[in-house]
């Protein structure tokens, strides 16, 4: 019990002193993220040491259900894949400049118009998606209408990581919880919906309160030009499968169809279709640049996080938190508090997803207002990535695109901007959650 405690602790400590100072590594021309590098130690380490048996990781990477991590991923993949896609295609920016084209010289229309295309496209892709792809469009805007982007970048990252509550799909976190606990599309829905809403207006309104300064002077917009699709065939077709895909989603729980098969059917499905379009017009890039976008590494990181947790998992000490959690829970409002306030905490100590997996194995052990417990960590999970950038894989690669494309924009500007944010929004999550249930 004692090493798997050290070994967790000292991987968690590594994984925030890396992201902090030594986010990436260079060896020659390739550039590696340390994150998972720091990950895949800890869990090559925790294997070597016999702080985890093979045997008790064989049989849960075996297991048949859907709380198998290796079918967690690939729905993750898949989804992801879907997004992507569309993205490679032109479609998230085409929609982006025709919108952004009806705004005038006004900030605020402007704001507005990225918040709502910011909450749409997370609801049906991931936050992580809408992250990689406004975020540049944004910085490029806002270099030529001569306007700070930092309103925009603030709201666009506090955006996407509130409404990626709302469906099953718009958080690896929410997809590994869910997962866990075999939570039905539907049901998650019906759980967070309310929760979403609160959170988006009290998000919202803090954030006009913080820009109305800047919102309130008008902008001198030259001509936007209109970013066309690429392959206006091929994105028809790519937006059918993730409409289809979502609607499957929605009901597989009632046709007994698991999640990550409904994703890699319509992954695959897209895949072939794009395989068919290389053949045939001998144009290789559309698949090559979508599957050289995939989160790999991710998967490597979630891995090996896996397996660190379930070393504490196997020695019995997620049942003693959880035990001591079920003896200050007297209510569901207090069980509420504890794990969206614990999971925010513990986000921005360890990151969001390895904080998902450990409070999956802590969930699993809880006995008393188990289901609020559940869906409060997941706010948690959402929200927190906007309390500081290590809360979430999303902010750690939102500061690098800022780096690079010389906004200023630091970790303590992060803090005063978006942390204001946090606190209130999640009250209102928690509010709308204990409505629900």
């Amino acid at each position: 019990m004692i090493l798997s405690i050290i070994i967790g602790c000292i991987t968690c400590m590594l994984l925030i002193l890396a992201v902090i100072f030594k986010p990436t590594i260079k060896i020659n021309k390739l550039k590696l993220d340390t994150f998972w590098i720091v990950a895949i130690a800890g869990a090559i380490i925790t294997l070597l040491t016999g702080a985890l048996p093979l045997d008790f990781l064989a049989n849960n990477l075996e297991t048949t259900s859907s709380i198998n991590p290796l079918k967690i991923m690939v729905l993750l993949l898949s989804l992801t894949m879907l997004s992507i896609t569309l993205d490679e295609l032109g479609f998230f920016e085409h929609v982006a400049s025709l919108a952004i084209k009806k705004v005038g010289g006004s900030k605020y229309k402007l704001f507005f118009t990225f918040y709502v295309l910011t909450a749409i496209l997370t609801i049906f892709t991931s936050n992580d998606i809408v992250i990689l792809t406004f975020t540049l469009f944004i910085c490029y805007f806002s270099k030529n209408a001569k306007i700070s982007p930092i309103p925009y970048l603030v709201m666009e990252f506090v955006t996407a990581n509130t409404y990626s509550m709302l469906f099953i799909i718009g958080n690896p976190t929410n997809i590994y919880i869910a997962s866990f606990f075999n939570i039905s599309f539907l049901d998650y829905f019906k759980s967070m919906w309310l929760a979403t809403i609160l959170a988006g207006i009290v998000s919202l309104s803090i954030l006009l309160l913080i820009f109305r300064k800047d919102l309130s002077k008008k902008m001198e917009l030259s001509e936007v030009e209109i970013v066309n699709v690429k392959h206006k065939t091929l994105s028809l077709i790519a937006i059918i499968h993730l409409i289809a895909c979502t609607t499957l989603l929605a009901i597989s729980n009632y046709i007994n169809l698991q999640m990550w098969i409904v994703t890699l059917m319509f992954a695959l499905s897209l895949s072939i279709v794009l395989i068919v379009y290389t053949v045939i017009f001998k144009d290789i890039k559309p698949i090559t640049h979508v599957y050289k976008r995939l989160p790999y590494t991710l998967c490597f990181f979630v891995l090996s996080m896996y397996i660190i947790v379930l070393s504490l998992d196997c020695h019995g000490i997620s049942s003693y938190i959880a035990n001591y959690i079920d003896s200050l829970s007297s209510s569901k409002i207090i069980t509420a508090l504890i794990y969206g306030s614990s999971s925010t905490i513990t986000d921005n100590l360890i990151n969001n997803i390895p904080m998902s997996l450990g409070f999956a194995s802590i969930l699993n052990q809880a006995t008393i207002n188990k289901e609020v417990a559940i869906f409060a960590s997941i706010i948690g999970s959402n929200i927190g990535a906007y309390v500081t950038p290590i809360g979430a894989l999303a902010g750690i690669m939102w500061m690098r695109i800022l780096k690079e494309e010389n906004v200023e924009f630091g970790f303590k500007d992060f803090i005063k901007y978006c942390s204001i944010v946090a606190i209130p929004t999640l009250a209102a999550a928690l509010i709308g959650l204990l409505i629900i249930i």
